[in-house]
């Protein structure tokens, strides 16, 4: 029984692919055909959608969120997918053994292609990266620090990440975002000109008595011989 069973799986591993290719080009085949309407029914439109139709115009963007991508956290939509909570609460990664790699894949999206488990910026269309969708760049900025939430915390990839990073600094060049600035206390210190570390400073006193700055340097004879040879060396140098 185990061995009719295995013969079963492999014959359907084999035709697997033969089946697949058919459904996949008749599916692209009605994208390209006009939708077809008859005269005497006006109004009527013959349906082109299949169940694989269905399930792939799930992952295209809503055509309102495009032009005004911030208008999706503000929507039912939105709130009855994630609630309160970030787009990548709840979020977790998939990866070969126990221990997580130390970065996320460089990207979910490779041609027509989609990983397994995409990002949580990938995984919804309506989700869009720009500098003025503010609600969504506060949920990747520490409210404590004000820094951005590394990608191995949120699980995004590598490319969303770029992406995340350029439009935040952005938002806060165009005064979208706050930047946090460490406090620093300068009460009790005095930086005025007067002050000794900033103001005139006086000559050290070997220059004024005329002893050199070294008490050992001054007992110091040098050599003669030596004295010439280097005047000698450097005769054409010497005025």
């Amino acid at each position: 029984m185990a061995t009719s069973r295995q013969g079963i799986a492999k014959v359907l591993c084999r035709l697997w692919p033969s089946i697949l290719n058919p459904v996949r080009q008749y599916q692209s085949c009605l994208h390209r055909l006009p939708a077809r309407t008859f005269p005497g029914l006006s109004g009527f439109q013959l349906p082109r959608h299949t169940l694989f139709q269905a399930v792939s115009l799930q992952g295209t963007a809503n055509a309102r969120y495009t032009d005004r991508p911030w208008d999706y956290l503000e929507s039912a939509e939105y709130i009855e997918k994630y609630g309160t909570n970030p787009v990548w609460a709840g979020y977790r990664r998939n990866h070969k053994g126990g221990i997580p790699p130390q970065k996320t894949r460089k990207t979910c999206i490779r041609g027509d292609k989609t990983c397994g488990n995409p990002c949580p910026i990938c995984r919804d269309p309506n989700v869009i990266v720009h500098h003025q969708n503010v609600k969504l760049l506060e949920q990747f900025i520490c409210p404590h620090t004000g820094m951005v939430y590394d990608p191995t915390q949120t699980g995004v990839c590598m490319k969303q990440q770029k992406k995340l990073n350029k439009a935040i600094s952005t938002a806060q060049d165009h005064g979208l975002l706050p930047i946090q600035i460490p406090y620093v206390d300068f009460s009790g210190e005095d930086y005025s000109n007067s002050h000794d570390a900033v103001g005139s400073t006086p000559p050290p006193p070997s220059l004024t008595s005329g002893i050199t700055w070294y008490k050992w340097y001054s007992e110091l004879t040098p050599d003669q011989n030596e004295v010439a040879k280097v005047k000698k060396t450097y005769k054409a140098y010497l005025k």
